[in-house]
Protein backbone atom coordinates (compact mmCIF):
# COMPACT_ATOMS: atom_id res chain seq x y z
CA UNK A 1 0.00 0.00 0.00
CA UNK A 2 1.14 3.22 -1.22
CA UNK A 3 2.17 5.43 2.12
CA UNK A 4 -0.21 7.86 3.40
CA UNK A 5 0.43 11.71 2.20
CA UNK A 6 0.69 14.10 5.38
CA UNK A 7 -1.89 16.68 5.96
CA UNK A 8 -0.45 20.47 6.33
CA UNK A 9 -1.79 20.12 10.04
CA UNK A 10 0.03 16.89 10.63
CA UNK A 11 3.45 18.99 9.27
CA UNK A 12 3.09 21.45 11.17
CA UNK A 13 2.37 19.08 14.54
CA UNK A 14 5.40 17.35 13.15
CA UNK A 15 7.55 21.01 13.16
CA UNK A 16 6.71 21.63 16.03
CA UNK A 17 7.61 18.72 18.26
CA UNK A 18 10.91 18.52 16.48
CA UNK A 19 11.56 22.27 17.44
CA UNK A 20 10.88 21.64 21.00
CA UNK A 21 13.16 18.50 21.05
CA UNK A 22 15.18 20.71 19.03
CA UNK A 23 14.98 23.45 22.43
CA UNK A 24 14.99 20.27 25.34
CA UNK A 25 18.51 19.73 23.76
CA UNK A 26 19.83 23.56 23.03
CA UNK A 27 22.94 22.89 24.37
CA UNK A 28 24.03 20.26 21.86
CA UNK A 29 27.15 19.00 22.90
CA UNK A 30 26.91 15.82 24.48
CA UNK A 31 29.23 17.04 27.52
CA UNK A 32 27.24 20.14 28.20
CA UNK A 33 25.75 19.77 32.02
CA UNK A 34 22.66 21.18 34.16
CA UNK A 35 23.76 24.07 36.47
CA UNK A 36 22.42 26.95 38.29
CA UNK A 37 23.35 30.31 38.42
CA UNK A 38 24.48 31.63 41.61
CA UNK A 39 25.68 34.96 40.91
CA UNK A 40 25.99 37.09 37.91
CA UNK A 41 29.37 39.53 37.25
CA UNK A 42 29.47 41.20 34.06
CA UNK A 43 30.43 38.72 31.28
CA UNK A 44 31.21 36.19 33.77
CA UNK A 45 28.80 34.03 35.89
CA UNK A 46 29.11 31.30 38.84
CA UNK A 47 27.49 28.21 38.07
CA UNK A 48 26.55 25.38 40.15
CA UNK A 49 26.17 22.14 38.80
CA UNK A 50 23.93 19.22 39.83
CA UNK A 51 26.52 17.72 42.74
CA UNK A 52 26.88 21.20 44.15
CA UNK A 53 30.53 22.30 42.72
CA UNK A 54 30.64 25.97 41.40
CA UNK A 55 32.19 26.61 38.41
CA UNK A 56 33.10 30.34 37.19
CA UNK A 57 31.45 30.61 33.57
CA UNK A 58 32.16 33.11 30.76
CA UNK A 59 28.93 33.95 29.21
CA UNK A 60 28.10 34.33 25.50
CA UNK A 61 26.76 37.84 23.97
CA UNK A 62 23.21 36.26 23.91
CA UNK A 63 22.97 35.55 27.09
CA UNK A 64 23.35 38.93 28.98
CA UNK A 65 20.39 38.55 30.38
CA UNK A 66 20.69 35.46 32.95
CA UNK A 67 19.87 36.73 36.52
CA UNK A 68 20.61 34.77 39.92
CA UNK A 69 18.82 31.70 39.88
CA UNK A 70 18.90 30.82 35.91
CA UNK A 71 18.91 27.35 35.08
CA UNK A 72 21.60 26.39 32.45
CA UNK A 73 23.48 24.26 30.52
CA UNK A 74 27.42 24.83 30.49
CA UNK A 75 30.41 22.97 29.08
CA UNK A 76 34.17 22.98 29.78
CA UNK A 77 36.18 23.75 26.30
CA UNK A 78 39.42 24.75 25.49
CA UNK A 79 39.07 28.29 26.55
CA UNK A 80 37.30 27.68 29.71
CA UNK A 81 33.87 26.55 30.88
CA UNK A 82 31.06 28.71 29.54
CA UNK A 83 27.22 28.86 29.56
CA UNK A 84 26.04 27.56 26.59
CA UNK A 85 22.01 28.07 26.93
CA UNK A 86 19.46 29.03 28.87
CA UNK A 87 16.40 27.06 30.25
CA UNK A 88 13.01 28.73 30.47
CA UNK A 89 12.32 30.66 33.58
CA UNK A 90 9.05 29.41 35.45
CA UNK A 91 9.22 32.98 37.59
CA UNK A 92 11.04 35.79 38.04
CA UNK A 93 11.47 38.84 39.99
CA UNK A 94 11.82 42.48 37.81
CA UNK A 95 11.94 45.78 39.10
CA UNK A 96 13.60 49.06 36.92
CA UNK A 97 17.23 50.23 36.72
CA UNK A 98 18.45 53.56 37.12
CA UNK A 99 17.40 54.30 33.43
CA UNK A 100 13.73 52.97 34.24
CA UNK A 101 14.42 49.78 31.45
CA UNK A 102 12.64 46.58 33.46
CA UNK A 103 15.57 44.45 35.03
CA UNK A 104 15.29 40.96 36.11
CA UNK A 105 16.64 40.83 39.41
CA UNK A 106 16.48 37.09 40.25
CA UNK A 107 14.56 34.19 38.41
CA UNK A 108 12.48 31.25 39.16
CA UNK A 109 11.69 31.90 42.57
CA UNK A 110 8.89 30.71 44.55
CA UNK A 111 8.84 32.67 47.78
CA UNK A 112 9.62 36.51 48.05
CA UNK A 113 10.43 37.04 51.41
CA UNK A 114 9.84 41.14 52.24
CA UNK A 115 12.09 42.02 55.47
CA UNK A 116 11.38 44.61 58.12
CA UNK A 117 13.21 45.37 61.08
CA UNK A 118 12.42 48.31 64.18
CA UNK A 119 15.41 49.44 62.51
CA UNK A 120 15.32 51.04 59.84
CA UNK A 121 12.18 52.29 60.71
CA UNK A 122 9.63 50.05 58.18
CA UNK A 123 7.41 52.00 55.64
CA UNK A 124 4.01 50.19 54.88
CA UNK A 125 4.53 51.87 51.14
CA UNK A 126 7.55 50.17 50.54
CA UNK A 127 6.08 46.50 51.52
CA UNK A 128 3.19 47.13 49.38
CA UNK A 129 4.96 47.91 46.42
CA UNK A 130 6.75 44.63 47.02
CA UNK A 131 3.62 43.01 47.44
CA UNK A 132 2.11 44.49 43.89
CA UNK A 133 5.46 43.44 42.68
CA UNK A 134 5.09 39.89 43.50
CA UNK A 135 1.55 39.42 43.03
CA UNK A 136 2.23 40.62 39.22
CA UNK A 137 4.77 38.07 39.21
CA UNK A 138 2.66 35.78 40.02
CA UNK A 139 4.85 34.86 43.62
CA UNK A 140 3.84 34.11 47.43
CA UNK A 141 5.01 36.56 49.53
CA UNK A 142 5.57 36.77 53.23
CA UNK A 143 6.49 39.56 55.51
CA UNK A 144 9.30 38.68 58.51
CA UNK A 145 9.96 41.20 61.07
CA UNK A 146 13.69 40.66 61.83
CA UNK A 147 15.55 41.64 65.08
CA UNK A 148 12.03 41.11 66.96
CA UNK A 149 14.59 40.93 70.15
CA UNK A 150 14.56 45.25 69.96
CA UNK A 151 10.92 45.71 69.47
CA UNK A 152 11.37 48.52 71.92
CA UNK A 153 12.89 50.54 69.90
CA UNK A 154 9.66 51.07 67.21
CA UNK A 155 6.72 48.62 69.51
CA UNK A 156 5.39 50.18 65.85
CA UNK A 157 6.61 47.51 63.79
CA UNK A 158 5.12 44.54 65.61
CA UNK A 159 1.33 46.81 65.03
CA UNK A 160 2.87 46.77 60.73
CA UNK A 161 3.38 43.38 60.92
CA UNK A 162 -0.30 42.44 62.43
CA UNK A 163 -1.55 44.46 60.24
CA UNK A 164 -0.18 42.44 57.20
CA UNK A 165 -1.47 39.35 59.21
CA UNK A 166 -5.05 40.62 59.55
CA UNK A 167 -5.57 40.92 55.63
CA UNK A 168 -4.35 37.02 55.05
CA UNK A 169 -1.11 37.53 54.72
CA UNK A 170 1.77 34.79 56.09
CA UNK A 171 3.96 36.84 58.86
CA UNK A 172 6.81 36.28 61.16
CA UNK A 173 8.97 37.51 63.71
CA UNK A 174 12.22 36.69 64.22
CA UNK A 175 15.09 37.31 66.03
CA UNK A 176 18.82 35.51 66.61
CA UNK A 177 17.70 32.75 68.66
CA UNK A 178 17.69 29.21 67.43
CA UNK A 179 14.18 28.55 67.81
CA UNK A 180 13.47 31.44 65.75
CA UNK A 181 15.84 30.22 62.97
CA UNK A 182 13.93 26.72 62.92
CA UNK A 183 10.85 28.77 62.40
CA UNK A 184 12.02 30.55 59.57
CA UNK A 185 13.40 26.99 57.98
CA UNK A 186 9.83 25.55 57.88
CA UNK A 187 8.44 28.53 56.89
CA UNK A 188 10.82 28.42 53.92
CA UNK A 189 10.57 24.58 53.04
CA UNK A 190 12.11 23.10 50.24
CA UNK A 191 11.18 26.44 47.85
CA UNK A 192 14.03 28.81 46.39
CA UNK A 193 13.02 32.31 48.12
CA UNK A 194 14.53 35.68 47.62
CA UNK A 195 14.85 38.57 50.36
CA UNK A 196 13.75 41.90 50.13
CA UNK A 197 13.54 44.86 51.43
CA UNK A 198 15.42 48.00 53.01
CA UNK A 199 19.08 48.37 53.07
CA UNK A 200 19.82 47.30 56.92
CA UNK A 201 17.29 45.19 57.88
CA UNK A 202 19.70 42.15 58.07
CA UNK A 203 19.00 40.21 54.80
CA UNK A 204 22.39 38.85 55.20
CA UNK A 205 22.14 38.26 59.07
CA UNK A 206 19.07 36.15 58.37
CA UNK A 207 21.32 34.45 55.26
CA UNK A 208 23.97 33.62 57.77
CA UNK A 209 21.98 32.05 60.68
CA UNK A 210 20.28 29.66 58.10
CA UNK A 211 23.69 28.93 56.90
CA UNK A 212 26.33 29.05 58.97
CA UNK A 213 28.92 27.83 57.25
CA UNK A 214 28.56 30.80 54.76
CA UNK A 215 30.61 33.71 55.25
CA UNK A 216 28.40 36.71 54.11
CA UNK A 217 29.31 40.44 55.27
CA UNK A 218 26.76 42.41 57.14
CA UNK A 219 27.01 46.10 57.21
CA UNK A 220 26.04 48.13 60.88
CA UNK A 221 23.68 50.69 60.56
CA UNK A 222 24.71 53.79 59.99
CA UNK A 223 24.26 55.82 63.45
CA UNK A 224 21.78 58.94 64.00
CA UNK A 225 19.99 58.03 60.38
CA UNK A 226 19.68 54.22 61.34
CA UNK A 227 19.82 53.78 57.76
CA UNK A 228 21.75 50.82 56.15
CA UNK A 229 24.83 50.80 54.15
CA UNK A 230 24.72 48.24 51.21
CA UNK A 231 26.36 45.33 52.13
CA UNK A 232 25.43 42.91 48.60
CA UNK A 233 25.91 44.21 45.74
CA UNK A 234 24.80 41.04 43.48
CA UNK A 235 22.12 38.73 44.38
CA UNK A 236 23.67 35.44 44.85
CA UNK A 237 21.60 32.07 45.16
CA UNK A 238 22.38 29.76 48.60
CA UNK A 239 21.85 25.79 49.10
CA UNK A 240 19.68 25.04 52.14
CA UNK A 241 20.89 21.99 54.34
CA UNK A 242 16.78 21.67 54.52
CA UNK A 243 16.02 22.06 50.96
CA UNK A 244 15.38 24.33 48.54
CA UNK A 245 17.79 27.29 48.40
CA UNK A 246 17.61 31.09 49.39
CA UNK A 247 18.64 34.25 47.14
CA UNK A 248 20.28 37.32 48.89
CA UNK A 249 19.64 40.34 46.64
CA UNK A 250 20.76 44.23 46.90
CA UNK A 251 18.80 45.73 49.42
CA UNK A 252 17.09 48.95 47.84
CA UNK A 253 14.93 52.05 49.61
CA UNK A 254 12.85 52.27 47.03
CA UNK A 255 10.89 49.66 44.58
CA UNK A 256 9.03 51.64 42.11
CA UNK A 257 6.66 50.29 39.53
CA UNK A 258 6.34 52.73 37.59
CA UNK A 259 7.22 50.40 34.15
CA UNK A 260 3.26 48.13 35.23
CA UNK A 261 -0.39 49.25 34.06
CA UNK A 262 -1.75 51.00 37.01
CA UNK A 263 -4.60 48.54 36.40
CA UNK A 264 -2.53 45.65 38.13
CA UNK A 265 -1.78 47.53 41.37
CA UNK A 266 -5.45 46.82 42.85
CA UNK A 267 -5.10 43.29 42.81
CA UNK A 268 -2.11 43.04 44.43
CA UNK A 269 -3.87 44.47 47.57
CA UNK A 270 -4.96 41.09 49.27
CA UNK A 271 -8.37 42.63 50.70
CA UNK A 272 -9.05 44.56 47.59
CA UNK A 273 -9.73 41.87 45.24
CA UNK A 274 -13.00 40.90 47.09
CA UNK A 275 -14.33 44.01 45.50
CA UNK A 276 -12.71 43.93 42.17
CA UNK A 277 -15.16 43.82 38.92
CA UNK A 278 -18.28 44.63 41.09
CA UNK A 279 -17.86 48.28 40.08
CA UNK A 280 -20.14 50.11 37.98
CA UNK A 281 -17.27 50.79 35.35
CA UNK A 282 -15.68 47.69 33.83
CA UNK A 283 -12.11 50.13 34.05
CA UNK A 284 -12.63 51.89 37.26
CA UNK A 285 -9.32 53.04 38.51
CA UNK A 286 -10.73 52.76 42.35
CA UNK A 287 -9.76 56.73 42.68
CA UNK A 288 -12.85 59.03 42.83
CA UNK A 289 -15.48 57.25 40.31
CA UNK A 290 -19.14 56.38 41.04
CA UNK A 291 -20.15 53.05 41.66
CA UNK A 292 -16.45 52.29 42.74
CA UNK A 293 -16.93 49.02 44.76
CA UNK A 294 -13.65 49.45 46.18
CA UNK A 295 -14.35 53.04 47.57
CA UNK A 296 -17.41 51.68 48.84
CA UNK A 297 -16.13 49.14 51.01
CA UNK A 298 -13.39 51.99 52.19
CA UNK A 299 -16.50 53.67 53.37
CA UNK A 300 -17.71 50.74 54.95
CA UNK A 301 -14.11 49.88 57.00
CA UNK A 302 -13.38 46.80 54.93
CA UNK A 303 -10.68 47.97 53.46
CA UNK A 304 -8.48 50.23 55.63
CA UNK A 305 -7.84 54.20 55.06
CA UNK A 306 -4.33 53.49 55.56
CA UNK A 307 -4.30 50.44 53.09
CA UNK A 308 -5.99 52.32 50.65
CA UNK A 309 -3.77 55.72 51.05
CA UNK A 310 -0.79 53.21 49.80
CA UNK A 311 -2.63 52.01 46.85
CA UNK A 312 -2.89 55.85 45.88
CA UNK A 313 0.34 56.71 46.25
CA UNK A 314 0.99 53.85 44.24
CA UNK A 315 -0.72 54.68 41.68
CA UNK A 316 -0.49 58.06 42.01
CA UNK A 317 3.48 57.63 41.01
CA UNK A 318 3.24 55.91 38.24
CA UNK A 319 3.27 58.05 34.94
CA UNK A 320 0.12 58.81 33.45
CA UNK A 321 1.04 57.87 30.03
CA UNK A 322 0.78 53.98 30.98
CA UNK A 323 -3.14 54.34 31.31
Amino acid sequence: MANRRLTEQQKRRIDHNETKRRKSSMAGHNDDALGTIVARYSKTAIVRDEAGNTHKCHLRPNLAHLVAGDRVFWLHSDTGAAVSAQLERRSELNRPDARGQLKAVAANVDLIAVVIAPAPEPFANLIDRYLVAAHIAGIEAVVILNKADLLAINPESRVLLNRYKEIGLTVLEIDPSASATRNLNRLLGDRTTVFVGQSGVGKSSIINRLLPNEDLRVGALSEGVLKGRHTTTTAEVFQRPEGGCIIDSPGIREFGLQHIDPALVAPGFEEFRAFLGQCRFRDCKHLVEKGCAVLAALERGDIGADRYDSFVNIVRDIPQKTY
